[in-house]
């Protein structure tokens, strides 16, 4: 059934991101975001494409008829490309009407519904539930990513220890991530990853550098490895 408290922190968390898209001028969704090469434009327009998608699978999960994620990821492409140049005033609405739609989805869902699985296009098996846990984590990792005065350190320590609990729970169901401990020294946040004789190096550092390092987006994050050096952050979707 659903979290009433992820629910909670999924909507504060829409508020956050639309804040900080109504901030911004014409030009300035024009400029680069951290994840070149997409424009601040391009990162909105992928976090109301992806609630499309979230929807979808929602669809899903009720229907019981499998519904692919997106068509195809040419077609993700095009549409992202698509919306990326409009005003702000048309990002803010596509955010906001996405977020509405992802809410009635995930409050009309039946019992039965809840224990559904549904296939991201990643290949991995979600529940609705964990798919509260994808919008959260695409709202928050992607504010960051606008560049825009929102950073990891931002994000409510409670909701960034869910996206790393999240990220690691995916991350132990693959057979390619190296062994590897991390550890945060502001938090009593720690895993093991793929345990192993050789548990490999620990990772320590901050909460915030720790999630923003397990999403390929602190190159300069103020962590450390023990022993050797920072390893590159796993493959992590």
């Amino acid at each position: 059934m659903r979290d009433p408290e992820a629910l909670t922190r999924m909507a504060e968390a829409t508020n956050r991101f639309v804040a900080t898209v109504r901030s911004l001028t014409g030009q300035e969704t024009r400029q680069p975001s951290l994840v070149p090469p997409w424009t601040r434009g391009h990162v909105v327009t992928h976090v109301a494409r992806a609630t499309d998608s979230l929807c979808r699978l929602l669809r899903s999960a009720r229907t019981g008829v499998e519904t692919p994620q997106y068509t195809s990821m040419e077609a993700r492409a095009a549409e992202i490309e698509a919306g990326a140049d409009r005003p702000v005033e048309a990002l803010v609405a596509d955010v906001l009407d996405t977020a509405a739609r992802f809410d009635r989805e995930i409050r009309a869902l039946p019992p039965t519904a809840w224990q559904a699985k549904v296939r991201m296009r990643t290949g991995e098996l979600r529940t609705p539930a964990d798919l509260i846990l994808t919008r959260i984590r695409e709202l928050e990792v992607h504010h960051a990513d606008l560049a825009a005065g929102y950073t990891f350190e931002d994000i409510p320590p409670d909701t960034a220890r869910w996206i790393i609990d999240d990220i690691v729970a995916a991350l132990r169901r693959r057979i390619d991530v190296p062994p590897m401990t991390i550890k945060a020294t502001d938090t009593d946040l720690t895993h093991t990853l793929t345990p192993a004789p050789n548990a490999g190096p620990t990772v320590s550092g901050p909460q915030a550098a720790l999630l923003a390092w397990l999403t390929g987006r602190a190159e300069d994050a103020p962590l450390q490895a023990t022993p050797g050096d920072l390893p590159p952050p796993p493959f992590w979707i």
